[in-house]
């Protein structure tokens, strides 16, 4: 398939720049995959949707307040890092703008809190830079840290906890597993009370999961690699649910690949822990997934491609222009997609 083939026409005001306030008031598209059917719900229905026995699996990585803004010293010019990966205990790989004013040797501050040096440049571009401070750098990172929000949004974050799941535990992703984002601790006590499971599983979501599409063949692109890991407690329950004949259902793009990939690399669910670069696009066979709940995502997307190969090509394409013709809010703080 081409890159092109996931293009559709988006208007800019269906892009939403602020969340939805309770978050489960958020709407819902639902898509029968077996039928094509659509129905329009809100995200709060979706304790109806879901059966006792169900596993809803849930990526509990905590978004990294990642944007720094600081001054070269020596020069006082300005300098923008976003962190992307901790490579050792204070090493960095970053992102840095103007990336003329980060040679290897450069060293700049933050806040007065955070003093950094860049050690190395990576052949994409992306520099290695080494920190210094005193204290705890998370707490640091806390107190002068920015939300990355994706570019599309342009309006200021008043609560950083806005663009954190309610169940974000695992510090480690440079943007959220926005999905999630619709969830509140009520609504999960009710999908409990009925007799739905929740399993955890992490994956750090990396830029490299929004990266455009550069080439015109789908299958010539190449996905960055993210870390996940599954517990042997999760691992249990979703081999449960499946011997159960219960279903499985990921709550976004993030959980389904942590699931697919463990599955691809071991041939089943169990207790792992590793790097992904699974890339999911029509033609690829499901392994573990039974339904997925997700946003509406970027044309020519990675994640389009993905939800495209779970719920069919031609009912994904349908599906997102019914959504565009019904005013449906768009990308990570818009509204919900339920495939089942």
């Amino acid at each position: 398939m081409n890159t092109s083939d996931f293009y559709f026409d988006l208007p800019k005001e269906l892009i939403a720049q602020t969340p939805i306030e309770p978050r489960d008031h958020s709407r819902m598209l639902c898509l029968d995959r077996n039928t094509g059917k659509l129905a329009h719900k809100h995200f709060y229905d979706v304790v109806d949707l879901l059966e006792p026995g169900d596993t809803l699996v849930i990526n509990d990585s905590r978004v990294l307040p990642a944007r720094l803004y600081g001054k070269k010293q020596g020069t006082g010019s300005d300098i923008e890092f976003l962190l992307l990966e901790q490579k050792q205990q204070d090493v960095w790989e970053i992102l840095c703008k103007p990336g003329k004013k980060a040679k290897v040797g450069a060293k700049f501050t933050f806040g007065g809190l955070l003093d950094a040096e860049i050690i190395e440049v990576c052949d994409d571009g992306n520099r290695i830079a080494k920190f210094t401070y005193d204290g705890s750098f998370f707490d640091i990172l806390d107190q002068i840290g920015q939300m990355p929000l994706p570019p599309y949004i342009t309006e200021k974050l008043e609560d950083k906890e806005r663009y954190q799941t309610v169940y974000a535990d695992e510090l480690g992703s440079a943007a959220a597993p926005t999905a999630g984002l619709h969830f509140t601790p009520e609504l999960l006590g009710k999908l409990e009370n009925k007799g739905v499971n929740i399993a955890r599983v992490t994956l750090h979501v990396g830029l490299g999961t929004f990266r455009p599409v550069k080439v015109d063949d789908v299958t010539k692109h190449k996905m960055h690699s993210e870390h996940y890991a599954i517990s042997q407690e999760t691992a249990d329950l979703i081999n449960r649910t499946k011997a159960n004949g219960k279903r499985v259902i990921a709550v976004g793009t993030t959980s389904c690949r942590t699931l697919e990939s463990v599955a691809t690399f071991t041939g089943g669910i169990q207790k792992a822990e590793g790097y992904t670069d699974i890339f999911i696009y029509p033609g690829y066979e499901f392994k573990v997934l039974d339904g997925l709940i997700t946003n509406f995502h970027l044309p020519e997307s990675t994640l389009i491609m993905l939800v495209s190969a779970f719920a069919g090509y031609d009912q994904v394409m349908e599906a997102y222009h019914t959504a565009v013709q019904e005013r449906y809010r768009f990308f990570s703080f818009g509204d919900a997609m339920c495939i089942l």
